[in-house]
């Protein structure tokens, strides 16, 4: 049988590609990517070519899992990476990664940069102890119950979110806790990378009216 490959790929600067990844990427059989144009682009960029390249993204992570584990069963490496950052980590790989296991298939992780380490190690805040949530539900009921628990949290909270919905959970955040201690981070490890320092209400107001681009990284402290 084959081997599956966790592989972490940069967030941004792709210079944070480790050496190992590289490796792993020119030896594997088939590459899973959330992206496969963006994985393209990467293998560009790292003078990896004629690779076998399969989409693997969320909303059809269990029927790509299912051709993956063929693959493995066939005694195929198999490579998973996603569009930035470790393979889990609010990105696609529990799927395949389950099945491996059941299959008795070697699993192999491959770390390296991560958006959520990057932002709560360089917030300040207490690291020997923390939460990540990753994004929140859409839906406003339990976005909203999940939000007020974690407000009263008294670790560390890391979360995750989009261009699209970064004011919004500002707002709501201003609304429940406007005088706690929030970073947030965009752009990690890019050319803009930007860290954001403040109350959850002088944020909110620096943030409103303004076009930002990116994914960004809120880390909250914890309630004290």
């Amino acid at each position: 049988m084959g081997k599956l490959y966790l592989v972490a790929t940069p967030i941004g600067n792709l210079g944070d590609i480790t050496l190992r990844a590289v490796e792993i990427l020119k030896s594997a059989d088939v590459i899973a990517a959330e992206d496969t144009r963006k994985t393209r682009g990467l293998l560009t960029h790292l003078g990896i070519t004629g690779k076998k390249l399969v989409s693997y993204y969320g909303p059809r992570e269990e029927r790509g899992a299912e051709r993956l584990l063929k693959n493995l069963l066939a005694g195929e490496s198999v490579a998973v990476v996603t569009d930035a950052g470790t393979p889990g980590v609010s990105d696609p790989a529990g799927r395949i990664v389950r099945l491996a296991i059941e299959n008795g298939i070697d699993i192999v992780p491959v770390p390296g940069a991560s958006a959520l380490l990057s932002a709560l190690t360089a917030s300040g805040f207490d690291t020997a102890s923390f939460r990540f949530e990753g994004f929140l539900p859409i839906k406003s009921g339990k976005r909203l119950a999940l939000l007020k628990e974690l407000c009263e949290e008294p670790r560390t909270v890391v979360l995750y979110e989009s261009t699209h919905r970064i004011i919004k959970l500002l707002g709501e955040l201003t609304a429940e806790i406007p005088d706690r201690r929030i970073v947030v981070g965009r752009e990690l490890t890019k050319l803009y990378e930007e860290f954001l320092r403040g109350t959850t209400a002088e944020i909110s107001a620096k943030l409103t009216g303004k076009r930002k681009k990116g994914e960004f990284v809120v880390v909250l402290e914890g309630k004290r």
